[in-house]
């Protein structure tokens, strides 16, 4: 039950534990969602046991999958009896993350900041972006420390970036708030939450690729709200500005450099994994540029996909690691929660062509990286389940 909590999905997770029971001479069942875990076990003798235990899935930890990977490697091998293992589960589970709360702020700003290169952002929408995102995070943070109610961290989140945009762009200097909203959110947006649902239910896994792609979009949903409740109050606040974007090409490949390890360490992955995830996701970026003017952001994503797909799985055949660690955050890049976000914001506007545009072509992305992610594992099987 640990590792659907630190982000695995439902068809590796239901494999890990079938392929560990039958280590354990067991019969084993199981069917997992992201909120319930069902585990069916017989023994040799024909005794039968189920259990139903109440589940929520956690944030994507690449330190501790990798030590949990390790752990289930030992089981399976014999090399380490049933109760020294379930101990380790618990120390491993229990132990602090990777990096501290101010230097996982400071990535999520720095992922921000790079991501408003990405959308064409000029250098003060820039560094806005990257001051929301370090806010976001701490609201984050807090949000897990004092244990408040469930859902409500993404509406707050919504209301405080958009806030935040407006007063600048009203009172301190000329900014398009809504891409600096968006970018300064663009940690909470599910839009890898998106794409493994979309895996989950193209490999048959329909109850848990529904129900995770139900929660991706009132999650999504949720985190518009606020933004829009503060855009229909505050609408004399807001100026109508066309601001040209200064943001230079060569920012766009800085940019690339330095996301792929903003991100590695939102992930919880340790500085030895830094190099790998950079690699794979500078990859999958670059495919996708090059394709995307000569064939289509659909074509392009599905390449990109592809590559990302099978450096990961040529990397856990050489390193016999799980080949998530890599994919993750390279995945991250590529995925289409920003569309979502706009397809929300044209709608509001009374754009509806608009609106229905954006969300068909990000459910058309998503289902291209899914696609490419399955002929990747096809192409370059992994030697681990994860």
């Amino acid at each position: 039950m640990k590792l659907h909590k630190y982000g695995t999905p439902s068809h590796r997770l239901e494999r890990v534990l079938s392929k560990v029971a039958e280590s354990l001479g067991i019969h084993g069942e199981f069917f997992y969602t992201p909120t319930a875990l069902v585990i069916s076990l017989t023994e040799p003798s024909g005794d039968e046991m189920t259990v139903v235990r109440r589940v929520t899935a956690g944030a994507f930890d690449v330190d501790k999958l990798i030590r949990f990977d390790q752990l289930l490697g030992q089981v399976e091998g014999g090399e380490i009896v049933l109760g020294k293992a379930i101990n380790q589960l618990a120390e491993i589970d229990n132990a602090s993350h990777l990096y501290s709360q101010p230097v996982y702020a400071v990535a999520c700003s720095v992922a921000c900041m790079c991501v408003a290169v990405f959308f064409g952002g000029s250098m003060a929408e820039v560094c806005i972006a990257g001051v929301i995102g370090a806010v976001v995070a701490g609201l984050e943070l807090l949000h897990e420390r004092q244990q408040w109610e469930h859902g409500l961290l993404e509406p707050l989140a919504g209301v405080v970036a958009a806030i935040g945009s407006i007063l600048v762009a009203r009172y301190l200097f000329p900014i398009d708030d809504r891409l600096t909203t968006l970018a300064g959110l663009i940690v909470l947006i599910p839009g890898l939450r998106l794409t493994v649902a979309l895996t989950e239910l193209a490999v048959g896994h329909l109850s848990a690729g529904t129900a995770r792609l139900a929660g991706a979009m009132v999650c999504l949903a949720t985190l518009f709200v606020g933004v829009a409740l503060v855009w229909r109050m505050a609408r004399v606040l807001r100026p109508v500005i066309e601001l040209p974007s200064d943001s230079a090409n060569h920012w766009r490949w800085i940019a690339l450099a330095v996301a792929p390890i903003a991100f590695a360490i939102v992930f919880r992955a340790g500085y030895k994994q830094w190099p790998i995830i950079a690699m794979v996701s500078i990859l999958g970026v670059v495919v996708s540029w090059a394709i995307e003017p000569k064939l289509g952001v659909e074509v392009a994503s599905f390449f990109g996909a592809l590559a990302i797909g099978c450096s990961s799985n040529l990397y856990a055949r050489v390193r016999n690691v799980p080949a998530m660690v890599p994919q993750t955050p390279g995945m991250l890049i590529l995925v289409p929660g920003s569309l979502g976000y706009r397809s929300f914001s044209a709608l509001l506007e009374q754009h509806t062509v608009q609106g229905v545009q954006y969300g068909f072509t990000m459910i058309l992305i998503a289902v291209s990286l899914v696609g490419g992610l399955l002929v990747s594992n096809a192409i370059v099987s992994p030697r681990r389940i994860l």
